[in-house]
């Protein structure tokens, strides 16, 4: 079969690689027909942060080409979409819904598809084929009404903007939603969407970027256009969400906060200690969140809602290029890129 391999920093390539076989009779081949390119995909294959070569890819639609033994519940046709985290579904911890935690996929990166060896070695989904295991657990069935290039921001990226703001909301309903910076382009306006469609009192966005706030405010945000260094503090919101990446301003997102409020970050924070306002999360009550997205646990509510036409991935700026172009857009800029296959 072919995938897109990222070969070294700056460099992803076609390369030919053996077909995964179907030796788990729990699991499944799939054959991917959109995948979207994740915010962290360009900075992954642009700097190198893990050792190549991999196939690359972890935002997929597939169709299901054939199953193992003791699969009851998928069948070869299936259309079908793959969280992109890794789990069993059976150990304590999935059986706890913490499947970004699951006991028997582990890696440096945490066990995801599309990250080489640095994510336990699944494969990529920008390829002809892909092994998923524990295919009755980890696959949810897609909706006949989306199509394939909606569905694939779906399992990672869009997730990521949907619990970032759904949770909250559910336990603070019409509460304000204020979303700080853009350094994870797409997961920022995902949130807007998502804070939307999950019945927020309004939702604010600011950020640095002309064409972001453009696309936040197409989206129905209130928009607020910042030039130059992060403030001290914005009006604040009961509901929070850190995009920036930015010592301050994470500092600022956290001042942002109101009292009991919640701030969860969508950004990765690379540095290895980061100065945060700790007295003032204390003395205001503020609860401060940081992960991955839990893709298989929030995937199905996200299938749901966009299914019901409440939220639309696509109203989010998205460039659709052919499968076979792939290698040539892969490290282009986009808000939100998606491969897809005539």
């Amino acid at each position: 079969m072919r995938q897109l391999t990222y070969v070294e920093a700056g460099q992803v390539a076609w390369r030919d690689a053996p077909d995964p076989e179907a030796a788990d009779p729990r699991g499944a081949i799939v054959r991917p027909l959109a995948v979207a390119r994740c915010d962290l995909d360009p900075i992954m294959a642009g700097f190198g942060i893990f050792p190549g070569p991999f196939a690359v890819g972890h935002e997929t639609v597939a169709e299901i080409v054939a199953v193992g033994d003791d699969v009851e519940d998928r069948s070869v046709g299936d259309r079908v979409l793959v969280p992109f985290q890794v789990s069993c579904g059976s150990c304590v911890a999935c059986r706890d819904g913490r499947f970004a935690a699951c006991h028997t996929y582990r890696a440096k990166a945490g066990a995801a598809f599309g990250f080489g060896e640095a994510g336990g070695g699944h494969g990529g989904a920008v390829a002809d084929l892909l092994a998923v295991p524990h295919a009755d657990h980890l696959l949810i069935a897609a909706p006949a009404n989306l199509s394939a290039a909606a569905l694939c921001t779906l399992p990672d990226n869009v997730t990521d903007g949907y619990r970032a703001v759904a949770p909250q909301l559910a336990s603070r309903p019409g509460a304000e939603v204020l979303v700080v910076g853009g350094a994870a382009a797409s997961i920022g306006l995902y949130a807007v969407a998502a804070a939307i469609a999950c019945g927020a009192g309004g939702v604010r966005y600011a950020d640095t970027d002309a064409g972001r706030c453009e696309a936040a405010t197409a989206l129905g945000a209130e928009v607020t256009q910042l030039d130059g260094p992060w403030p001290r503090r914005l009006d604040r919101a009961p509901i929070v969400v850190e995009n920036t990446a930015d010592v301050d301003g994470l500092a600022c997102a956290l001042r942002s906060t109101d009292d009991y409020g919640t701030c969860t970050s969508v950004a990765i924070h690379f540095a290895p200690t980061t100065p945060m306002p700790l007295l003032e999360l204390y003395t205001k009550g503020i609860t401060y969140h940081l992960s991955r997205a839990d893709s298989r646990r929030f995937l199905p509510e996200v299938v749901d809602l966009a299914a019901s036409g409440a939220l639309d991935p696509l109203a989010v700026p998205t460039t659709i290029v052919p499968w076979d172009q792939a290698d040539e857009a892969w490290l282009e800029p986009a808000t939100k890129l998606v491969i897809e296959r005539a």
